[in-house]
């Protein structure tokens, strides 16, 4: 992922989100990698640049099309933390009929982010 304000992106990660702190690489002031954990997941992301690594792949007519999915224990208390945070939320907490509870919002960035209590693995049948 790809971030214009590296450092705002990752501290609403570490405050709002609640990833941790993995290892974060940089050049100065740019982050030219970081990776931050959640749980037993890990999201990879650095300052964007002109370059053919650091291009805002999602940016399509300056909208970040960006999506990302993350399964969490306790919606209702993120869901919490989010709005204090003052992002756009697009769609409220609420459950679904395949049994997860799930909200939407928008990042500082602009990116969507989805978080529900949906646990799909690989090796088992779909809901």
């Amino acid at each position: 992922m790809r971030c214009r304000n590296d450092e705002a992106m990752i501290g609403w990660l570490k405050d709002v989100i609640g990833f941790t702190e993995r290892v974060i690489y940089r050049n100065g002031d740019t982050v030219q990698h970081a990776e931050l954990a959640y749980g037993s997941s890990l999201l990879m992301l650095g300052q964007c640049s002109d370059d053919e690594y650091g291009k805002l792949v999602g940016d399509i007519n300056g909208r970040r099309t960006d999506a990302l999915y993350v399964a969490v224990d306790d919606p209702d208390a993120l869901h919490a933390r989010v709005k204090a945070s003052g992002v756009k939320i697009e769609m409220e907490l609420h459950d679904t009929d395949y049994g997860s509870r799930n909200f939407a919002c928008r990042d500082p960035e602009g990116n969507l982010w989805n978080f529900g209590t949906y646990r799909p693995k690989a090796d088992e049948k779909p809901l």
